[in-house]
Formats: structure tokens, sequence, C-alpha cells
């Protein structure tokens, strides 16, 4: 009796009919004559993979899926005072009705056998974030914040290689964020070297005086600094330590938050060369998983240009009048334009964030922007002062001005700060990251993090928890 024939009904062309008409036209009996004849015997699995059956309805693979899904606990359902990189904003409705609009509603960028207007659209992001970054020349999307710094450091390398000049050290402070200074570290492991300067233990700010020691000591390429930091405090030294980057020659690299761009001055103006980070705050919901999208953007100098590794996009006059047209600029330079010889390889997949952003930016406007720091820092400031009248915590021990995010010292309150979390959650609250295993010498301290959209009863909830949690060691349902 002959095995009945499987049909997948997601995989097109798996009816038996149409494989026999592909196989015939190929000339084998079977696929696997064409693994054969390229994979060696040796490396053939011969036996079945331990794969679960496939679920064949639509309505099953449904509930299976959402099952899966359904363990996860979303900011929706419960108050969260977690950042550290992926922010919950308010998102203008017609950011979502534009991002899935057909023509849009794909990772990949425009080109000219499938732009839709993509080109036009990129090129306003490019346009509307280079008005509030203050900058000439801005990227197409990196996939991310980490990414965008990674290109920065090797744009960097470029620069100096360019000139004659052999500098292979990139200096950070001690405060970076974790994940982006391991992930630099890999991308640049074959080009340079990652260095981290110490901070002023009182304040947190870069030590001014170890950064220009090692700088008259390395080749440094580059000074970097994250504004605000990524403990929450705003670098207040930026146009010191731009002035000692330039006076040895490193090129001053700066990782901003774009959310704080509307209410504080752009790095671009206090002496950055190349300022990046993240776009996810502009019109991104929260994601298991992506929903982030990098810049990069520096001043309109062809040596920065030549060593971007993204596209670039412009606008040129047609041979209609009052018509213009959108392409991509010195192309040459991108793994699009010459695999082999770009400056970096990149993917396309987060055009449709800088879309997002687009109609995010067009949406709020500079008072929009104006309007949303100014919230987030009043926010902040009233939990500060509210985390502080608990006994046995400290809100931003460093004394510093804050956006969006601030440490938060539980060491004199016999409490860590991961039992602190767990404690929340039956309050339907997640609490502040946990810095322990990224900082241990800060102790037990955790980074708590606000938005235009954290209310008063929340912040007055997430209190009154703590110090329940610190008196009594447990939450009280809720």
């Amino acid at each position: 009796m002959m095995e009945k024939a499987f049909v997948h009904p997601y995989m097109p062309n798996s009816v038996p009919e149409i494989k026999k008409e592909l196989l015939n036209e190929l000339g084998i009996e079977d696929v696997r004559e064409i693994y054969e004849s390229i994979i060696p015997k040796e490396l053939l699995f011969e036996e079945r993979l331990k794969l679960p059956e496939p679920i064949l309805s639509e309505y099953e693979l449904k509930r299976h899926v959402a099952g899966i899904l359904n363990k996860n606990i979303s900011t929706e359902e419960y108050t969260s005072f977690l950042g550290a990189g992926c922010y919950k904003h308010q998102i203008p409705a017609v950011c979502d009705e534009i991002n899935t609009r057909g023509e849009f509603l794909t990772a990949y960028c425009g080109d000219t056998y499938s732009d839709h207007g993509k080109m036009q659209a990129i090129f306003e992001y490019t346009s509307m974030m280079g008005e509030l970054l203050d900058a000439d020349v801005v990227s197409y999307t990196t996939y991310d914040a980490g990414q965008s710094v990674c290109s920065a450091f090797r744009m960097a390398a470029r620069l100096h290689s360019a000139a004659g000049r052999d500098k292979k050290v990139v200096l950070v402070p001690d405060t970076m964020n974790p994940d982006i200074y391991s992930q630099a570290v890999s991308y640049c492991r074959n080009v340079l070297r990652i260095e981290k300067v110490g901070h002023v233990p009182e304040t947190g700010l870069m030590d001014l005086k170890e950064l220009e020691e090692k700088l008259k000591l390395k080749d440094a390429a580059a000074v970097f600094y994250e504004n605000p930091s990524y403990l929450g405090f705003l670098e207040e030294q930026a146009a010191e330590i731009a002035e000692i980057s330039h006076k040895y020659e490193a090129v001053c690299i700066v990782q901003s938050q774009v959310s704080a761009l509307g209410i504080m001055e752009s790095p671009m103006n206090l002496g950055a060369d190349i300022v990046c980070g993240d776009i996810q705050p502009l019109g991104m919901h929260l994601q298991y998983g992506g929903g982030q999208a990098g810049f990069i953007a520096s001043h309109q100098k062809l040596e920065y240009m030549e060593q971007f590794p993204t596209y670039m996009y412009g606008i040129a006059k047609t041979d209609k009048e009052d018509a213009y047209g959108w392409g991509r600029a010195m192309n040459y330079r991108c793994s699009h334009g010459s695999r082999e010889k770009a400056n970096e390889y990149f993917g396309t997949e987060t055009g449709l964030w800088g879309i997002t952003a687009a109609v995010y930016l067009a949406s709020m406007g500079p008072q929009g922007m104006y309007e949303l720091g100014e919230t987030i820092i009043r926010n902040l400031k009233y939990l500060i002062v509210r985390l502080n009248q608990i006994e046995g915590v400290r809100a931003n021990p460093f004394g510093r001005y804050n956006f969006q995010e601030v440490l938060v010292d539980f060491n004199d309150s016999g409490k860590c700060a991961a039992d602190i979390n767990k404690a929340l959650l039956s309050c339907r609250i997640f609490g502040g990251k946990d810095l322990s295993r990224e900082f241990p010498q800060l102790g037990q301290c955790a980074l708590y993090c606000v938005s235009e959209l954290t209310t008063q009863a929340e912040m007055d909830k997430l209190v009154n928890a703590i110090a329940h949690i610190v008196k009594e060691g447990q939450a009280w349902d809720i």
C-alpha cells in the first residue's frame, strides 16, 4: 500500500503533481539527488528529525501560537518601570495607520524596482532627524543603537586610516551600556581595541583627567560617551570631552537619546563629530524582539560622508518643473554598491521603522518634542523625591540631572534588587532593571525608568509597594 502524499497547507508547490513537474524539468526522480550531488554522504543526516508533526488546521495553529504567546505579560497589563534601551511612549494612531499600508509594510527599503514612495519617505525621515539633531547628514537606519555605535567606531578607524594615521583605540566611559559595549568589542575586535575610562565616584561623570592621560598614551581613534548616560544622568562635560578629544585628533562620538532632544542641546552643537543612537522612541511599540532601528549622523564633511556604511538619500530636480526625484547618494560606499569593497555590510530590514519615525516626528513637531521631554523630566523628578522618602532607599545617588532613568540604591535597605523586583510582580509592577551583575561595584542598585505615560498614581503605587517590601519583606495583595 502506497504512503499517502503529504500536501503542506503553507508551502507553495507541495502538491505531488506540481512537485513531479518540477523534478521532470530538472531531469531527476527525487530531490535527494540534488542534496547528494553537493553534500558529502558523511554529512547527510539519514534519520528523521525529531520535530513535531505539522499543525494543518489554521484554527489549531492559531490556538497553539496564542497559547505560547499568552505566557508573556505585556506592559499593557502591568505597570512598567523598565527602560535600559527600550521605552514605552505614546504612539500617535497615524504611525500605525501609515506603516501598515501595503506600499510601506515591508522592512525592505525603496529602490528603482519597488519604490512606492519609500525613497521620498526615507528622505523625509532623514531630513527631520537632521533638524532634530542639528546634523547635515543622517544615514539610513541600522539594525539598532548597538549597530550604530559599532559602525560609528569603525567609521572613526577608517577616517584615520584614510588620513594615514594608525589609530587603534576607542575610549569609552565605564558607565557605558554593557550590552552595547560587549557588542562593540566583538564587532570591532579585528580593527579596534575598546578601553574604558573611569568616572568620578561622587558624580558618575567621566573622569576628564584620566581621559586626557589615556589620550596622551594611546593612539585613540575616538572618544565615546552617552548623553544621557546608561545610568540616566546627563553628561554635563560634553563640550570639554569634545575639546579634549580634538586636541589629540580623536573623533568625538556621542550616543544620544532622541526623546530628550526636544529640550536638550544636540551633541552636534557641543563638539560631537558623529552622533548615533536608536529611533525606537519615535513611534515604535515595545515588542518581544524587533521595533529597534539605529541612526548615524554627522556634519557635511566629505571625509565623514565617505565612511558611512549605509544608504544615504538625496533629492534632485527633474526635467519637469517643480517636480523632484529621490535616490541614493554615493552608493559605492555601501554593500549595495559593492559587496567586496563596501565599508561594511548592512541589511535593509529596518526601513519601515525609519518611515514610522518620520510620521512620528511630523506628528509631534518641535513643540510636541519639547512637551514630551518636559513631561518626562517632571515625572522623573516626582519619582526621585518620593523614592527618597523611603528609609534605606536612595534615588539618584550621584545627585546629577537625569532624563527618563535614574539609579536607585537599595544597599542600605537590607534587600537585594532582584528580591524587590520579584515582590513587585505580585503588585502587577515591573520594577527597574537589576544592575548588580552589570555593575557589581554599585552593589544592590536598579535602573528605574518613566515616560510621559507614567502617572502619579502609578508612581505612588510603586513607592508604597517598595516601602512595604523594605519594611515587611514582601508586598501586599492588590
